[in-house]
């Protein structure tokens, strides 16, 4: 009996301390302060995060230079930069010249620029303003689908199957060349510029659409001198994002360019780019080798172009912000 009486008071007492103002407010100082500290955690942790990645470009960066500077004490800056001859296993005469390199690179690159900006602009057109919404839903998704596909699969499927194409419709003596390789870079280019792109495009404010529709303009004449002048800047810097992507590109045009370097124009040569020397060639070097090294400095030329383009397309998208901020 007694038991029960002070269990009676205890929870007597218990319920009066839960209506004193003086324990809310003691309980909301405390659940103030763990919400302090976790927010402190997930503050720091995501700034930890962010900081991280620059700690890794700046060691890529670290990396990659301190092993491509000692080359150019031995080889001539502008012989490196403008040589015709890239022969750096010949016993008698080695060759440190990367220009075949980058033409080949350029001449992919551009090659499939030609093909993918078009192709890339009609499927963001039609996808932003002209399908209807069941047929966006199905399309969007198989487009951003190609962005998925490993780069050897498009890379294997150049090498057997739309090389023989390329031979059979021109003729060409190179079953593996540079039209092969731009036609796959394309491909890949795509879906990157047409995700931007249409992004670009939905975010152009719907009253420049209506009012354009007010002053009786038609649907194409809105999307030729509203929409699309409106989404431009967004609409380069997707252009510039997907060159970079085709530049930096490895394993496709390894397999499909032939890998011949040679200081030609011809879209039907065979042609060797930057990266696919790199990957070909450094697992056979001597480590710390002139051989080795020169390869370290192809690694900064290609890091210095792709830097140069990702700074422009962030250029470009700072004005889009700009514009409708």
């Amino acid at each position: 009996m007694k038991r029960r009486i002070s269990r009676q008071r205890k929870m007597g007492n218990a319920i009066r301390k839960l209506r004193t103002r003086e324990y809310w407010v003691e309980w909301w100082s405390n659940a103030a302060k763990s919400l302090k500290t976790k927010d402190w955690w997930i503050k720091n942790g995501l700034l930890l995060a962010t900081l991280s990645t620059i700690i890794v470009l700046g060691a890529v960066f670290y990396f990659l230079f301190s092993e491509a500077l000692p080359a150019f004490t031995k080889i001539n800056l502008i012989d490196f930069l403008t040589g015709h001859v890239w022969n750096p296993t010949s016993i008698v005469a080695p060759a440190y010249g990367i220009l075949p390199l980058m033409i080949g690179t350029f001449l992919v690159s551009l090659g499939a620029s030609v093909i993918a900006i078009p192709i890339g602009l009609g499927c963001t057109i039609y996808l932003a303003e002209i399908a209807h919404p069941k047929i966006r839903s199905f399309l969007k998704p198989a487009i951003e689908l190609l962005a998925g596909i490993p780069s050897v699969v498009y890379g294997f499927f150049a090498l057997v199957i739309l090389s023989g194409w390329i031979q059979a419709l021109f003729g060409n003596t190179y079953r593996l060349n540079a039209l092969n390789g731009a036609v796959m870079l394309a491909v890949m280019m795509i879906p990157i510029m047409v995700s931007l792109s249409e992004d670009a495009m939905n975010a152009v404010p719907k009253e420049l659409k209506e009012a354009a529709y007010a002053l009786g303009a038609t649907r194409w004449e809105t999307i030729r001198r509203v929409i699309i002048p409106a989404s431009l800047s967004g609409i380069v810097a997707a252009i510039i994002l997907s060159i970079g992507r085709a530049i930096g590109e490895t394993m496709t045009v390894l397999m499909a360019t032939g890998n011949t370097p040679l200081v030609t124009f011809d879209m039907l040569s065979s042609v060797e780019t930057m990266t696919a020397t790199i990957a070909i060639e450094m697992g056979e070097v001597p480590f710390g080798s002139l051989h080795y090294q020169t390869l370290f400095a192809i690694g900064a030329v290609l890091f210095i172009i792709t830097f140069a383009i990702n700074f422009i397309a962030d250029w470009v998208l700072s004005r889009y912000v700009e514009v409708y901020r």
